[in-house]
This record gives C-alpha cells, sequence and structure tokens, in this order.
C-alpha cells in the first residue's frame, strides 16, 4: 500500500517513518512538512493511505481532507489532541492516532486500512448484466442485480442495500454508476441510485423501494418519470 506520511514536525514524521517498517505491505512514496505540498502530491501520485498530522501553518489537515474530493486516498490522522476527533470521523477517516502513538495502536490503524482497501470498488459486471461481484473484506461475492434495491453514497463508501442484506464498499458513487447498466439502474439522487424495477411507489419527492424511503431531487426529476413511462 503506498502511503504518504505529513506533519509539519521532522520528529514526529521521523517516527512515523519509522513506523511503517513494521508492516511490509506499506510503501512510503513521499513525505511532507505542509499540507499543501500534500495535496499536490496527492494529485501526482498514486496514494492508498495518507497519514496525516492535523495543527499545521497555512493550511490544516482537516481543510486538506475537505480539499480532496475523489482523489482522496484513505486518511488516518495522527494528533496531539483529541479536540479534532468528532471533527475527524465525520469526514469518515479510517482512524485517529494521538501522539505519541505506540507501534501497537499504528498496526492497528494499517490493518483497518488494509481490509478496507480490499472491498474498494465492485469488481466488474457480467456482459448480461444479471450479477456483480464485490469485495466484501477477504472475500469477492457474486451479488445478483435483480437483488439489489439501490445504492448511497455514506461519505467514502457506497452502501449497497438489499431485501435481506446490505455492503458497504470503499468507492465513490459516480465510480460505481460508471459500471452499472443503464437499462436497470438511474441516479435519482446526488446520493442515491435506484434498481427502477423496484420501485414500488412515488409521491412528491420521495421514493418508496422495498419499504425505504429514497429522496428525489429536482435535478433528476424529469429523467426518473421519463424511464417510469407513467401512463
Amino acid at each position: 500500500m503506498n502511503c504518504l506520511i505529513v506533519d509539519d514536525n521532522i520528529i514526529d514524521l521521523s517516527i512515523l517513518k519509522k513506523m511503517t517498517s513494521l508492516e511490509p505491505s506499506l510503501k512510503v512514496v513521499g513525505e511532507c512538512y505542509d499540507a499543501v505540498e500534500a495535496y499536490r502530491q496527492v494529485q501526482l501520485n498514486d496514494i492508498d493511505i495518507l497519514f496525516l498530522d492535523i495543527e499545521m501553518p497555512d493550511m490544516s489537515g482537516i481543510d486538506l481532507v475537505r480539499s480532496l474530493g475523489e482523489k482522496r486516498p484513505m486518511v488516518i490522522f495522527t494528533t496531539s489532541t483529541v479536540d479534532y476527533a468528532a471533527t475527524a470521523f465525520d469526514l469518515n477517516v479510517v482512524d485517529f492516532l494521538i501522539k505519541p502513538i505506540s507501534p501497537a495502536r499504528f498496526l492497528q490503524a494499517v490493518e483497518k486500512a488494509r481490509r478496507m482497501l480490499l472491498t474498494k470498488n465492485l469488481a466488474f459486471v457480467d456482459k448480461e448484466d444479471e450479477f456483480v461481484f464485490i469485495r466484501d473484506s477477504n472475500v469477492v461475492r457474486r451479488v445478483k442485480v435483480s437483488d439489489i434495491l439501490y445504492m448511497e453514497a455514506r461519505g467514502d463508501y457506497v452502501r449497497i442495500n438489499m431485501a435481506d442484506h446490505t455492503y458497504s464498499i470503499h468507492s465513490s458513487l459516480k465510480s460505481v454508476e460508471e459500471k452499472l447498466s443503464k437499462n436497470t439502474f438511474l441516479r435519482v439522487h446526488r446520493s442515491f441510485i435506484i434498481n427502477v424495477g423496484k420501485i414500488d411507489t412515488i409521491e412528491g419527492g420521495t421514493l418508496i423501494v422495498h419499504r425505504n424511503m429514497v429522496p428525489v431531487s429536482d435535478a433528476y426529476r424529469a429523467a426518473l418519470y421519463k424511464r417510469m413511462q407513467i401512463l
């Protein structure tokens, strides 16, 4: 896993870099002493994990995470205070490490990131659009398209909702949408894609899909109505 270490304290950065040698799968591809340079490195390189300090001059680690958009890698915050914990987890980061960081705690965070990476994307869709393969922890599972009700963006994850089960994959909704059949699925909201054949009712700005309420935004309503061919 390619990682980038960002910390304005050279000693803390050096300690963290040394810890990465404890996990053979980690490869340090860059070190930055400020968030502005880290932003450039993330745009230029394929980064899996960002070890990121929070309190830095000019741009904080939190501001950096908010600016990265879909290019954002998995983030593990490394900081000397718990004051930012609530804000950090609102950003759906992998973990929040308090300095001084113990090797055991560091490896725990890395393992958490490794498991998330294994569930990064839909693997592929078959040619007949009958099923998709998804990564679920260490297992790749085949899921019938007809069993999928709708998909919902949740931060850096997409929740795949079925009648009796849900899966969460580390991906953007846009990336998932590009892999799905447009004959079956339709975006109805910035955060929702639905299986058109699973719609039970629609009233105003809300769809009912197997007893679940799914919002419909104005931007997608016309396309939905056209697709439904309402009589």
